[in-house]
């Protein structure tokens, strides 16, 4: 397996579930198995989604293929030195992606632009 490089946002895991030919779905083909990761904290927002729209087994199925990381006190601790904006699930995977030095996929660049340090690409285009 290899070692993760990318920890994927919730945006980008709801636009693989729901454009099964996209480019986002290629860019994570194009990835060895462990490269890609996402957080405990984009897992929980992805499955509420999911059980509103009625959708939570092919969610899990993703997830099954996707290694889900545990936020951990080293991420709590990251997010505790991040200047406030607002608080907010971003903020908390920008803090996760940091503390395992990790590059976060999103389309919402500007969700993390302000946060220092921290690598973004977005699988979208």
């Amino acid at each position: 397996m290899a070692e993760a490089r990318f920890l994927l946002d919730s945006n980008i895991c709801i636009y693989i579930l729901d454009e099964v030919d996209s480019a986002a779905v290629r860019r994570l083909e194009s990835c060895e198995i462990g490269e890609a990761v996402t957080s405990s904290i984009v897992y929980a927002e992805v499955m509420l989604g999911a059980a509103q729209r009625n959708a939570m087994a092919e969610s899990k199925r993703f997830f099954d293929l996707l290694p889900v990381l545990p936020f951990d006190s080293a991420a709590a601790e990251c997010y505790a030195s991040l200047s406030f904006r607002r608080q907010s699930f971003d903020r908390l995977i920008a803090a996760h992606a940091l503390s395992l030095e990790l590059t976060v996929v999103t389309s919402n660049f500007g969700d993390f632009a302000d946060v220092p340090g921290l690598k973004v690409e977005d699988w979208t285009r």
